[in-house]
């Protein structure tokens, strides 16, 4: 899951409330009154995290 910082107490609580245990990529907040190059910037610097994620075995 990626997701905004704002979201990550919900998003526990409802991944535990679901025993369910994704893994959690965490992007700074807010994203929708961000430019394409703030954007950019931001995945950027995830996209490492977010690959490590998807392929955790």
């Amino acid at each position: 899951m990626v997701a905004s910082e704002e979201f990550e107490p919900a998003a526990r609580a409802q991944s535990k409330a679901l025993g369910f245990d994704p893994a959690m990529i965490w992007v700074p907040h807010p994203i929708q009154n961000r430019s394409a190059t703030e954007l950019a910037e931001i995945a950027e610097q995830s996209i490492e995290r977010i690959l490590a994620a998807c392929t955790r075995g």
